[in-house]
């Protein structure tokens, strides 16, 4: 079972991630990301997918031409958890440095 991230926890893990925000309408948090083009956009998503299926924990993705919009919510909690937190750290990892950092 996994635990959803309340409280202190939950605003301790936010903090640390840099331009992910909560979703208003559920319990999850968001990040998009752009490129020069669709080409650049496509590889990362395909970066993205095999360290999701590793971690065994899929995010929400969309693509239009240059942009990728990230979804992270846990299923088994209904909300946002550690894993949603562990793979975002691991997609801002592979992320253009521009969206690495503040």
């Amino acid at each position: 079972m996994v635990d959803k991230l309340v409280g202190a926890a939950r605003h301790a893990a936010l903090r640390e991630l840099h331009g992910w925000a909560e979703v208003e309408d559920r319990d999850a948090i968001r990040k998009s990301y752009h490129f020069g083009d669709f080409s650049e956009a496509w590889g990362f998503i395909a970066r993205i997918a095999l360290l999701a299926e590793k971690m065994d924990h899929h995010p929400e993705l969309f693509n239009v031409y240059n942009r990728v919009e990230i979804v992270l919510s846990t299923h088994d909690c209904e909300g946002l958890s550690e894993r949603d937190i562990k793979l975002a750290r691991a997609i801002d990892e592979i992320a253009p440095e521009r969206d690495r950092h503040p």
